[in-house]
């Protein structure tokens, strides 16, 4: 049943999920965020304001969140959320596990987050996430797997997540970093007891990144549901920090460059699922103008032109503050 209200999320009536990552914990490092926070960056601040962004969302059709056990409090945000809108029960909840916020509410924390992918961290974890959403969770995936991740060739975990599979948890993994193509297509070749163990894949694609397309493009065809992430390249491909080739194409369609650039994302065939990763209910709402944009073949070209090495991608991603 949790893959098929996964599936069910992803029809035409709404292809932009929402997710937490901005506004479950004080620092990310997303371009202009200390603008769009403000000073206040208290739990209560960001608890109102993931409600807002909540509201606004359901209120637009959206149905997919995606949070994570390293985004602060955000499960714990959207879990009152849940349970102060009964009428929401159409909401798809996806979480990850796989590294645990460590910066104690602090911008200046010298890591916000430590990653572990073993068996121990999976069932600690899960039983934090089971505490905090229930029921209410469809989607839960590993955070960030790399070709090198022993959640690779763990039996173990394999054999725990398809316990969880065989409970009704939909179960996939998300990607990051230059090599997310071999991650994807390792992870493709995991089975358990003949089966494909991962039924969805959360991956990095944008105007700037476009390594993974191909991998992607396996992996849906293989009938995994396919969810996108940071297709704002964390706030590179906003304004006022987009390129120049993008505010281009955003003048002649009369939108936004943030919706010019999801529009992009949305155009692939194998994407399932786009994140809006908006900190403010107007960012929002102009993330989901991305459907109304109908590229043109010469306008699509001008902004495929804009992909960058993935290496010197992630390398400058890997510089952005935390603010």
């Amino acid at each position: 049943m949790p893959f098929a209200r996964l599936a069910a999320a992803t029809t035409p009536t709404c292809h932009l999920g929402l997710g937490l990552a901005a506004v479950g914990r004080p620092g990310y490092l997303t371009l202009g965020r200390d603008r769009d926070l403000g000073p206040d960056r208290g739990a209560g601040a960001l608890r109102t304001r993931t409600a807002e962004l909540l509201d606004a969302a359901y209120a637009q059709g959206v149905r997919y969140v995606d949070t994570a056990r390293s985004y602060g409090r955000a499960e714990e945000f959207l879990a009152e959320w849940l349970r102060s809108r009964p009428d929401a029960d159409d909401v798809v909840v996806g979480s990850k596990w796989g590294y645990a916020y460590t910066a104690d509410w602090s911008t200046e924390a010298e890591r916000h987050e430590v990653k572990d992918h073993s068996l121990a961290a999976y069932r600690r974890q899960r039983a934090e996430t089971d505490g905090l959403l229930g029921d209410r969770l469809d989607l839960y995936q590993i955070h960030s797997l790399t070709p090198e991740s022993p959640a690779l060739a763990d039996r173990e975990l394999h054999a725990a997540l398809a316990e969880a599979a065989a409970g009704g948890l939909t179960v996939g993994f998300s990607t990051s970093g230059p090599d997310q193509a071999a991650a994807i297509r390792a992870a493709l070749a995991v089975t358990v007891g003949g089966e494909p163990l991962f039924r969805t894949v959360q991956a990095t694609y944008n105007a700037l990144e476009t390594s993974a397309g191909p991998a992607l493009a396996e992996a849906h065809d293989a009938g995994l549901t396919v969810i996108v992430k940071e297709g704002m390249a964390n706030g590179r491909l906003a304004a006022p920090h987009a390129p120049s080739a993008l505010w281009a194409v955003a003048d002649e369609t009369g939108l936004g460059c943030d919706a010019v650039a999801l529009a992009l994302v949305l155009r692939q065939p194998w994407a399932g699922v786009t994140l809006s990763g908006a900190a403010t209910t107007a960012q929002l709402g102009s993330n989901l103008h991305a459907a109304a944009v109908d590229l043109d073949e010469d306008q699509a070209a001008r902004l495929d032109a804009l992909a960058e090495d993935p290496r010197a991608y992630w390398d400058q991603r890997g510089r952005l503050p935390w603010h």
